[in-house]
Order: structure tokens, then sequence, then C-alpha cells
């Protein structure tokens, strides 16, 4: 099992969490659509060639994002996150995917 995470802007939230559990993410035994979520403020500055979603080029950015965390199984993680990448708006997004264990692998 992973945890992916990943920060999106709040315009997006609903929908690119959908489209993950969609996919299989956020389940674990007898539940579904689980995720943990928190609001912030990300900054960033698009440079010279990149086509961002939001912002202008050389210009700082600063928006509300969400952080999201989600579990996911390791039979659906590569389509999770190929669903991520397609579905997210942002030309790069930033997300972490990490290896965890439970009760039963101990």
């Amino acid at each position: 099992m992973v945890k992916l995470c990943f920060y999106v802007p709040e315009s997006h939230l609903e929908s690119v969490k959908t489209a993950l559990f969609a996919k299989g993410a956020g389940q674990y035994k007898a539940y579904d659509q689980c995720c943990w979520q928190v609001r912030g403020e990300g900054q960033f500055r698009p440079l010279q060639h990149s086509q961002p979603f939001l912002g202008l080029v050389n210009q700082l950015e600063k928006v509300v994002e969400y952080k999201v965390e989600m579990l996911c199984a390791d039979d659906v993680i590569k389509d999770v996150l190929g669903t991520l990448l397609s579905v997210h708006p942002y030309e790069e997004p930033a997300y972490e995917i990490y290896r965890i264990l439970t009760a039963e692998d101990l």
C-alpha cells in the first residue's frame, strides 16, 4: 500500500478527487473515498517556456490550494497516478508517493 499526496487548486479539488476515487484511490478495508485534506497557500513562478494554468511568466503567483492525501493499493497506484497527471489542471502538478506499512505488515 502507498500514500499519494498532492496539491491542487481549490477550483479543481472535488473533480480531481472524484477522478482518483473512480480509479480505486482512497479505499481501505470496508471504506472508500477516504482522504485527508488541508487548505493552504501555494506559490510558484512560471519560467520561460512554461504553460501555466494560473499566473504569468516570470511573475510570482500565490494561490489557494489543498494538500490531499489518500491511500492506494499497489495494484492501482500506476493508474491513479496517470489519472492525476491527466486531470490535474497544472502543467507540472506536485505530488509524492510513500510506501505504507499496515498492522498486517508488521
